[in-house]
């Protein structure tokens, strides 16, 4: 069993970098919204292949605005432009972190199961070979499997 995690995180650590991302959060919460579900499925989506055409019809309003239609808000064009340049570059350095956040939380949790599980068949078969003081823990541990119906058999240690 490979061990990839190898450091403790100290929890000084831990705990200033859960106040970055609440300051972070609690500074950049008055320009964010919320999507539903069915709203961010409707909407049209601007990409990184999109934007230079999004940047080009921009420029074309400011310089030719005669061809922009009468309902078309120019400023809130500007403005909406400048609001996804500017959090766009908050965003990929953001997801990239969630994504490594998620990758070792995963590797960690990984890890603890499968030492748990090490450890759980090992008191499993000190219960059934009768080694004093196995019985309780395994009785206790193995309630976890109780209701195991419709897991995958892999996951239910023999």
């Amino acid at each position: 069993m490979e061990n990839k995690i190898n450091n403790q995180l100290p929890d000084d650590v831990a705990t200033e970098a859960l106040t970055k991302v609440t300051e972070l959060s609690t500074l950049l919460q008055p320009y964010l919204i919320a999507l539903n579900a069915d709203e961010r499925k409707s909407l049209p989506k601007m990409s990184d292949g999109t934007a230079p055409f999004v940047e080009k019809c921009l420029d074309y309003c400011q310089s030719d605005p005669q061809f922009a239609p009468p309902y078309l808000n120019t400023d809130g064009f500007n403005v909406d432009m400048n609001v996804w340049e500017k959090l766009n570059t908050i965003i990929h350095p953001v997801l990239q972190l969630a994504q490594n956040l998620d990758d070792t939380t995963t590797e960690a949790g990984s890890e603890s199961y499968t030492a748990a599980l090490t450890y759980y068949n090992s008191v499993k078969q000190a219960a059934k070979m009768s080694v004093p003081g196995a019985k309780p823990i395994y009785e206790d541990l193995k309630k976890r499997f109780s209701s195991n119906g419709s897991r995958k058999q892999a996951e239910q240690p023999e």
